[in-house]
């Protein structure tokens, strides 16, 4: 399974460290928050994946490029020969394609931009700048068992906007309220069918309004909700709190750090078809500020 990471904001929010650099590419604990998705990904089992670059994509094209080289244990360096020689190296199993999806492209068209590289098959999708200790697997199971198109993360959060309210057992709203008390909100971590792309017009397409609103309303969407940590990257003090976290050595969604058992694909399917009451599917209801949201252009 491929995993789609968006990566070509302007990050306006966090503009102290997006000036010469993505926000992906701000660093926690040394290294960039897109190599942390990344291991994430990687630790459910998940090393393919296409990156959408935009703005200042260049500086992540040359992370990759010289990879290999930074992440080396031990090099040596033949200058009378003009050698390099790579002697011990922790090799990470990834397979990473990096696409330029326009500078000014919005989510969606994003996404589209890079549908010839995922193909007929079910992929992930996830914002650049939003860490979380989220089970892929027991989520990818989740969106099996529920069998529809887009299965979105559902996280709560209070002082975001973007909230998914539950009505019902079938039915729930999406609002704009900050101040909601129990409110749900887009976490990113997707898991969707190449029949999204379907909604997607083109490049002034954004992802979080009308495809979603569109896959809500026809019963496509699922939320699968998440009550662990996560938390984005949007302003210099998150960026602080995540720095914190790491350098404490307490950073919840470093799960490669930690002996954790993960439950097989099969047993969580079992799992989730007996408990599938308590999880719900999106039904948009409103209008246009009844939106899943976070005025992102990653």
């Amino acid at each position: 399974m491929k995993a789609v990471i968006l990566a070509g904001g302007l990050g306006t929010r966090i503009s102290e460290e997006s000036q010469l650099r993505p926000k992906p590419m701000v660093e926690i604990g040394n290294m960039p928050i897109l190599w942390h998705i990344m291991k994430l990904y990687s630790y459910h089992g998940i090393n393919d994946f296409i990156i959408c670059l935009g703005y200042k994509g260049k500086v992540i094209k040359d992370f990759f490029a010289n990879y290999f080289l930074y992440q080396a244990q031990e090099v040596s360096f033949d200058l009378a020969a003009n050698k390099t020689s790579i002697l011990k190296y922790g090799r990470e199993r990834w397979r990473v394609t990096l696409v330029d999806t326009g500078q000014d492209t919005q989510t969606g068209g994003r996404l589209a931009r890079v549908r010839h590289h995922i193909g007929n098959e079910t992929f992930c999708l996830t914002y650049g700048d939003g860490l979380s200790d989220v089970n892929i697997r027991r989520l990818i199971a989740f969106h099996r068992a529920r069998g529809t198109t887009a299965t979105l993360t559902a996280v709560r959060t209070k002082g975001k906007h973007g909230t998914v309210h539950t009505l019902s057992d079938q039915s729930v709203q999406l609002c704009d309220d900050p101040q909601s008390e129990s409110g749900w909100m887009n976490g990113g971590f997707f898991v969707l069918e190449p029949g999204v792309f379907n909604y997607i017009a083109g490049d002034n397409t954004v992802w979080e309004r009308a495809p979603l609103e569109a896959l809500a309303q026809q019963g496509l969407l699922s939320a699968y909700r998440h009550t662990g940590f996560w938390q984005s990257m949007d302003t210099v003090r998150d960026l602080e709190l995540l720095q914190a976290l790491c350098k404490s050595r307490s950073a919840p969604w470093m799960v490669w750090d930690s002996p954790r058992s993960i439950t097989p694909l099969h047993e969580q399917v079992e799992v989730l078809q007996e408990t599938e009451g308590t999880q719900r599917m999106l039904q948009v209801e409103g209008h246009e500020n009844n939106l899943v949201s976070f005025d992102r252009k990653a």
